[in-house]
């Protein structure tokens, strides 16, 4: 791994984080409206969190901490580091003020640059590679979080008006049929990859189909029209427990005005396209819908076989996956070792990328996790027969 390469690249991932924020007024950057969202502030500093303390404060041996309340105030989960504000708890911090976090990014950055120049240690250097991805990860988050704030003001304002990101439509139709047999599944190769993807092992397939594009919007409404969220036939038990506790009529974002369908998007509040592919529905509302259809969803072995022989991308699809382990995945010591590992329980495993994901930060050996109620993020179905 080149230094010069790292640097510029450090460079360009920190920039793209603020290009996300520039639409932003002070107010947008503070708050928490549920707890699996996390204020823009809270996203700015602790991905610049992350490389003071497991890059400069390791390799910089008279390097001055720029606040020593940030180590507790924009800690994420990593236990061995010490203690942290709950997550349920981030929109509370409205100090230190967002330039305040702002100077921060500066001050990191600046010293994160002068050890670059230099650096040849190859472990810091891949921890550094580490840290860039876990920032793309925060950029998405960026992303998602911005949209289910502004989505949730009753005025629907508008994030950029060019920055729909939900028109898109399929390139293609049809099924793709996969024969049976042995394949080989998860990264290999001298390039990124997370620790989940690692483990690189054998599995059997049998014969399936598999649909080259995702459910529509206009697919999705014919699911409504029919009941679909009204026959608990269709649901897992604990789907169908959601859908009535919380009352569930449709995908986030998505409302009924004077008899049409009309959706938020960042370009804000917008008439349905029926032809775009459908976005923001949880597991429940996926695996409800393959019910309907009398199809399944894909596991992620399936996915990831088939992924050669369709375009993917434009959204994070469910799998009927669980997230846990590959074989002989190794969970590392220290901090670094939460990153992926203990949270493999309870969650179901999602592929391929979405509008929202980052440049160069998509494989299709990349496993994203979420819980089954999920879907805040920009997510998708495709089918299986």
């Amino acid at each position: 791994m080149k230094t010069t390469n790292i640097r510029e690249r450090y460079n360009l991932v920190r920039k793209y984080t603020e290009q996300i924020c520039q639409p932003l007024e002070t107010e947008d950057y503070v708050p928490q409206p549920v707890p699996f969202v996390s204020p823009p502030k809270w996203h700015l500093a602790h991905s610049t969190w992350f490389f003071e303390t497991f890059i400069l404060k390791n390799q910089v041996s008279d390097y001055k901490v720029f606040d020593e309340t940030f180590n507790y105030l924009f800690n994420s989960y990593y236990n061995n580091v010490g203690d942290r504000v709950l997550r349920t708890d981030r929109g509370n911090i409205t100090r230190p003020k967002v330039s305040y976090v702002y100077a921060y990014r500066k001050y990191v950055d600046e010293h994160m640059n002068i050890l670059l120049a230099t650096l040849g240690d190859e472990k810091a250097l891949t921890l550094i590679e580490l840290g860039l991805h876990h920032e793309q990860q925060h950029q998405e988050l960026l992303v998602t979080d911005i949209k289910y704030i502004l989505g949730h003001n009753p005025t629907f304002p508008v994030y950029e008006p060019d920055h729909n990101l939900v028109d898109d439509e399929n390139s293609e139709t049809g099924f793709v049929q996969i024969n049976e047999g042995i394949y080989e599944i998860g990264y290999q190769g001298d390039g990124f990859c997370f620790d989940n993807e690692q483990g690189r092992h054998k599995v059997y397939a049998q014969n399936f189909e598999i649909s080259k594009s995702l459910v529509t919007n206009e697919e999705f409404i014919e699911f409504i029209e029919a009941g679909g969220y009204q026959d608990f036939n269709l649901w897992l038990d604990e789907g169908w427990s959601w859908v009535n506790e919380n009352q569930i009529d449709s995908p986030m974002y998505w409302h009924k005005i004077n008899g049409e369908w009309h959706y938020f998007t960042l370009a804000g509040l917008k008439k349905l396209n029926p032809k775009a592919i459908l976005c923001h529905v949880s597991y429940f509302e996926a695996w409800a819908y393959a019910q309907w259809k009398e199809m399944r969803l894909p596991t992620e072995f399936e996915w990831e076989i088939a992924s050669y022989h369709f375009a993917w991308g434009k959204r994070w699809e469910w799998t009927n996956s669980a997230y846990l382990a590959y074989p002989n995945f190794t969970k590392a010591k220290g901090a670094v070792g939460e990153y992926n590992g203990k949270f493999m329980i309870n969650t179901m495993v999602l592929r391929g990328a979405s509008v929202a994901t980052s440049p160069d930060h998509s494989r299709n050996t990349y496993r994203n996790f979420f819980h089954t109620n999920e879907r805040w993020q920009y997510t998708g179905i495709r089918l299986v027969k």
